[in-house]
Parts: C-alpha cells; sequence; structure tokens
C-alpha cells in the first residue's frame, strides 16, 4: 500500500500539454490544472532558466531549491562542472505570479527557446517546460525511436 504522504507528493506532479500565448509584455499564463500542483512551499514563486533541448524549464521556488542543493554539490574546481553551474545559474530569473496568475519570461530566454507569440506548455513531472510549437513538433518527430522502442527500453518492471 502506498503511504498517504507519498501520494500526496505524487499528486503534485505536473502533467498534461497546453497551447497558450505570451502576450507583448513577455507575460505567460500558468494554466489553471498546472497552478494546482504548486505546492504552498513555492509561495507563487518561479525560476526560470534554459532547458537541455531548446526550451525554457520553469520550476517552482520550492523544486529550484533542490537543483541547488543538487549544484552546491558539484566541483566548482572542475571545468565541466563550473561550466554547467555558470550555464545553469547566469541564466536563471525568479518571478512570482500576478493577480491574473502571470509570470513574466525573460527576453534572452524567449530568444533561447526561439519562443514569439504561442507557446506550448508541458507539465513534466516537478518542472513545467515552454516551447515554441515548431520546435517541439520538430523535436518528436526527429527522434529516431518511436515511443513504443523508447517504452520498451525506459519502463523495464522488475
Amino acid at each position: 500500500m502506498v503511504e498517504k504522504s507519498n501520494y500526496k507528493e505524487r499528486d503534485k506532479l505536473f502533467k498534461g500539454q497546453f497551447l497558450h500565448s505570451i502576450d507583448n509584455k513577455g507575460r505567460l499564463s500558468i494554466p489553471a490544472r498546472l497552478r494546482k500542483n504548486v505546492s504552498m512551499d513555492a509561495d507563487s514563486s518561479f525560476v526560470m532558466t534554459l532547458g537541455i533541448d531548446k526550451c525554457i524549464e520553469i520550476y517552482p521556488k520550492d523544486q529550484w531549491k533542490l537543483i541547488e542543493e543538487k549544484l552546491l554539490k558539484l566541483n566548482f574546481f572542475d571545468q565541466r562542472e563550473a561550466r554547467f553551474i555558470r550555464m545553469m545559474l547566469q541564466n536563471a530569473q525568479e518571478d512570482s505570479m500576478d493577480a491574473q496568475s502571470r509570470i513574466l519570461i525573460p527576453q534572452p530566454l524567449l530568444d533561447y527557446a526561439g519562443i514569439k507569440n504561442e507557446v506550448h506548455i508541458l507539465g513534466v513531472l516537478k518542472k513545467i517546460e515552454l516551447w515554441d510549437p515548431e520546435v517541439y513538433k520538430g523535436y518528436i518527430s526527429g527522434s529516431p525511436e518511436t515511443f513504443e522502442q523508447i517504452a520498451s527500453q525506459v519502463m523495464r518492471i522488475e
């Protein structure tokens, strides 16, 4: 049987996809289905940074603290790890939701992801990803493996 506390935490995971627009000031309304999974510990604040695949990653503030804990464990005297820390943090921006549940996406992050007006929003477990819709279509269609092939490798039951 699943412990109640673990079940509640699992319920707070982001999932689903949404197509929204970013206004001319760079503000994005966080979809209600995602907002409901932001923990109280995040205090309606998010940290945004570069994603791995030309997207923007958005972490609720409480989840971002876990990322920072991992970064603190890296060796700053190792050039590769130091470069990663710098790249991750130089682009990190924090914002809190306004009264209309919007956050301001910094222009350099929008430029990195190629997002102009429309944005494909993905709930991805403990983070939210923002993609240019065409870039995301290319990402999905450009995979050399099908969903079924990937699933058979990564979802092995032990």
